[in-house]
């Protein structure tokens, strides 16, 4: 069965990495992950937002790529060292700080893509999405973070849990399973999972061909690629059968994909 988080909408799905900054708004110091840049991306027509989570120094869980802001804000600390006020006044004039928990709460039409960056972070987002779970998906690179998020959003909620995508080490041994042509083990290593969110390519080696998008497909599993912002690489990979765009130019992937 599909996930709430993938019915209802068109396909191929743009989803926004870390919100929309635009070069006019950069320039006026808007910054990635920050709540005008979700509103930025809602206002291009936006339905799926990609976002980050980290874990404040008292325990709100943000929207926060980084581990430390020194390429945001050039305070070099990290993250979890800075209590929520804090944050939000270094945040004040870089778009505004937003909470995981406010962004589900101020765009309530928004699907948002939660990558769970940071372990501490993991037990509480799961927590807090999970009253949201028909339009939220979690991932993260690790997938014992993943599992981790998904476990606390089904201690709130067990009718549904979030939607999810694999992590590297699935991804890892999915990709063997496909050079082995093991139907059993691609089946295997997709079940429960929602969404394949991948680069096109990871250290010269193809990930994303006709053979790993057909797998997907064939298990029920969607093709998302990573960070894609030219429009010709959008048109090629949607052609090629790919299911979602993530992308730092969803205004443009909109018009790309029209």
């Amino acid at each position: 069965m599909t996930h709430p988080y993938l019915t209802g909408l068109p396909v191929p799905r743009v989803l926004a990495h870390r919100g929309l900054v635009t070069a006019d708004a950069a320039s006026s110091g808007i910054v990635e992950n920050s709540f005008a840049a979700v509103a930025a991306a809602h206002a291009a027509g936006a339905d799926y937002v990609e976002s980050d989570c980290h874990l404040t120094a008292d325990g709100t869980v943000v929207l926060f790529h980084d581990p430390d802001l020194s390429r945001v804000t050039g305070d070099p600390r990290k993250l979890a060292d800075v209590p929520l006020a804090e944050l939000e006044d270094l945040m004040a004039e870089r778009g505004g700080l937003i909470t995981l928990e406010q962004a589900l709460d101020a765009f309530p039409e928004t699907r948002f893509n939660i990558d769970v960056k940071a372990a501490a972070a993991a037990a509480q987002a799961g927590a807090i999405v999970a009253p949201y779970a028909e339009r939220v998906l979690l991932t993260s690179f690790s997938d014992e973070r993943r599992r981790e998020a998904l476990t606390s959003a089904r201690e709130v909620r067990a009718d549904l849990l979030p939607a999810t995508s694999a992590g590297s080490g699935t991804i890892l041994r999915l990709l063997a399973m496909l050079v082995v042509r093991s139907a059993r083990g691609v089946a295997r290593q997709l079940a429960g999972i929602d969404a394949l969110q991948v680069p096109e390519r990871q250290r010269g080696i193809h990930v994303v061909t006709p053979r790993f998008i057909e797998a997907a497909h064939r298990n029920g599993v969607e093709v998302h690629v990573w960070t894609v912002n030219d429009p010709d690489d959008m048109r090629r990979l949607v052609a090629m059968g790919v299911d979602g765009i993530v992308t730092d130019r969803a205004d443009v992937a909109l018009a790309a994909l029209s």
